[in-house]
């Protein structure tokens, strides 16, 4: 039989080598390349093709050709950089005018200049109530839609925003006092990220997605489906105007759903450029002009919100989040929620890791982009003994160096960090400060309101050092432009990295982190013990949030769900379980041993099935096949006289 085996075996590497050369002659006459580059040429078309251009066919066949462009009109605030032509509005008062304003409006005001920039109407339960009627109206036409259509309509929006970034950066500006390039970054690049992950890959996350069906469905299927909840809810904070409006809308209207967004009252200015814009794209890509709508209120609006959507999505402080599940709970019918509730990011760096100006840079970036007021930011900075001083040096020097003012102004342009939004937090920011102070910190720059730009809301980029445990802005979410230093000393690298993990895991929160080693696998094996939603190993803990096909979100204090990636999706639809039959023509019918009325065989037929089916080797499946044959064979047992 070897011998046989050698024959053969010589047999067909001839004819192997021969088929190549075949092929080599073939190519080399008709393509005019070798068979080895002819091969690699054809595995990159249909890369090319599967990747980008499939897809792109495949909806304008569906009668989806490349997305309109949607022009909307943009008033003068609305587009207004450098000096102001002509007089500009009012001042805006908080502190004596907020407590006393009328609640049927809501008013609105430039944080670096408190320029008054007009009013937004408070709505109220009737309003409220009037809107989710009508989304859920266009929901349940949009519900059947295409996802080409879904497509179509994300990448309609991908091009307004492409189109009009400088629009839209100046609102985002205005309205929340960033800088460009704050708002670039933040705002624009993320949700350009988000709609290109989602056209691209959305879809099949969506399909039905079928599963094993057990020993005892082999006849059948099973499958299980995605079915959109009808009207999301969404109530977004004010850091990010536009980013926070776009990015529960994404995931809404590619899931099937419609959905209603309940702004900030301390953002609601963008609202009335950003909502002419999204209904401009609605129509423009033939989506049902109700599918997504703006809410701007106080907390009625938002507990109507609450009450009467089908899920909602709350980005917010753990105290509001804690009502919203208190009125979630008392709805009609309960509504389901996902909560993202900050965080008290750790960011550590070990005393291999190199602090140089990357790392510098990499860490005044991560500390104040958007003047600290990011859910997933670093605000704890663990940093290890022998590079402790270098670290607060590096970082106090360039800190001192930022120049801080309204990025709409005559230099906006070199304006490093802008003003805070809410006016409540510059309060808390002093008193989380000046009880650091009296523990022992130290603060190496800022530490107080600015009294270089009284107009606006400004406090300065702050640097503190020593702090520890006990202090509260070691627990307490801060939320803005400070910068907060732990020193971290023990006897070894081990103890250190203990240590580190003990500061970094002692918190309500668990959002993000990161760490920092010239050894990778150490900080790997750091970011894996970090009691935390996400982690990044040696970058910023936000570079998660550019990788769109991951899921966004924490757990403890920093609340449950996530947004992002395919479970974003999935997490704005209903599961459905389903099996049926593999053909029409297979009938369900119950064996005679165990229909009613019952025969005495019964118990004997369900053992020997699970034996048969279950059992722990070849013996007790045979024992198991011989007890169902036993039971379905024998009549029904003699009763006893």
């Amino acid at each position: 039989l070897g011998g046989v085996g050698w024959k053969y075996k010589n047999m067909a590497l001839p004819s192997l080598a021969r088929l190549a050369s075949e092929l080599e002659v073939f190519c080399l006459k008709w393509a005019g390349y070798g068979s080895l580059e002819v091969i690699l040429f054809l595995i990159c078309a249909w890369k090319i093709w599967k990747s980008l251009l499939q897809q792109q066919v495949s909806d304008l066949l569906a009668g989806f050709a490349g997305p309109p462009a949607v022009v909307v009109e943009a008033r003068e605030a609305e587009t207004r950089r450098g000096a102001a032509k002509g007089e500009v509005g009012r001042k805006f008062d908080y502190a004596k005018e907020w407590p006393t304003w009328p609640k049927t409006s809501i008013p609105c005001w430039d944080p670096c200049t408190s320029e008054f920039l007009g009013e937004m109407p408070a709505m109220g339960e009737a309003e409220i109530s009037k809107i989710m009627t009508n989304a859920r109206k266009a929901q349940s036409t949009w519900k059947e839609s295409a996802f080409a259509q879904r497509r179509h309509l994300l990448l309609t929006i991908h091009r307004f925003v492409l189109e009009n970034m400088d629009t839209i950066c100046t609102v985002a500006c205005r309205d929340s006092g960033k800088t460009v390039i704050d708002a670039m970054v933040g705002e624009l690049t993320v949700t350009l990220e988000k709609l290109r992950w989602t056209v691209a890959n959305g879809e099949q996350y969506l399909l039905p997605e079928y599963r094993d069906s057990g020993l005892m469905n082999l006849h059948k299927t099973s499958r299980l489906e995605w079915v959109p909840v009808g009207v999301v809810g969404a109530i977004v904070p004010w850091n990010y105007p536009f980013h926070n409006l776009f990015n529960p809308l994404i995931a809404a209207v590619f899931s099937g759903n419609a959905i209603v967004i309940k702004v900030s009252e301390f953002s609601a200015w963008s609202a009335g450029y950003l909502g002419r814009a999204i209904r401009a794209c609605l129509e423009a890509a033939g989506a049902p002009p109700d599918l997504v709508q703006i809410a701007t209120g106080y907390s009625e609006a938002g507990r109507t919100l609450v009450e009467q959507s089908d899920k909602v999505i709350f980005v917010g402080s753990v105290a509001v989040g804690r009502k919203v599940m208190e009125s979630a709970s008392k709805a009609p019918i309960i509504t389901p929620v996902i909560l993202e509730l900050g965080g008290k990011d750790p960011f550590v760096v070990c005393d291999d890791a190199q602090v140089d100006e990357a790392m510098t840079q990499l860490v005044v970036r991560g500390a104040f982009q958007n003047m600290g007021q990011n859910c997933a930011g670093p605000e704890r900075f663990i940093v290890y003994d022998g590079v402790y001083v270098r670290f607060c040096e590096q970082v106090a020097a360039l800190v001192k160096r930022l120049r801080q003012g309204s990025a709409l102004g005559a230099d906006g342009e070199h304006v490093d960090c802008g003003a805070c939004v809410h006016p409540p937090s510059l309060e808390n920011y002093q008193r989380l400060v000046d009880d650091a102070k009296a523990k022992g910190a130290r603060v190496l720059c800022g530490g107080r309101r600015s009294k270089d730009l009284p107009d606006g809301q400004f406090f300065e980029p702050t640097v503190l050092a020593d702090v520890t445990d006990t202090m509260l802005i070691a627990q307490e979410e801060t939320f803005g432009p400070i910068l907060s230093i732990f020193r971290v000393k023990a006897a070894s690298a081990e103890a250190m990295d203990a240590e580190a993990l003990r500061i970094a895991n002692n918190c309500a929160f668990a959002l993000s982190s990161c760490a920092h080693s010239a050894d990778q696998s150490r900080a790997a094996k750091l970011c894996a013990a970090f009691e935390a939603g996400m982690a990044s190993v040696n970058d910023v803990e936000g570079t998660t949030y550019l990788s769109q096909s991951l899921p966004f979100g924490g757990f403890k204090d920093s609340g449950f769900g996530r947004f992002a990636g395919p479970e974003g999706l999935r997490g704005l639809c209903h599961e459905r379980s389903i099996v049926q039959n593999r053909a029409s023509f297979l009938k369900t019918s119950i064996p005679p041993a165990i229909a009613y009325p019952a025969n005495g065989q019964g118990e004997a037929f369900c053992r020997g099935l699970n034996f048969l089916l279950y059992g722990l080797g070849p013996l007790q499946r045979l024992q198991g096949l011989l007890g169902l044959i036993s039971a379905s064979m024998t009549g029904s047992p003699k009763k006893n006289a």
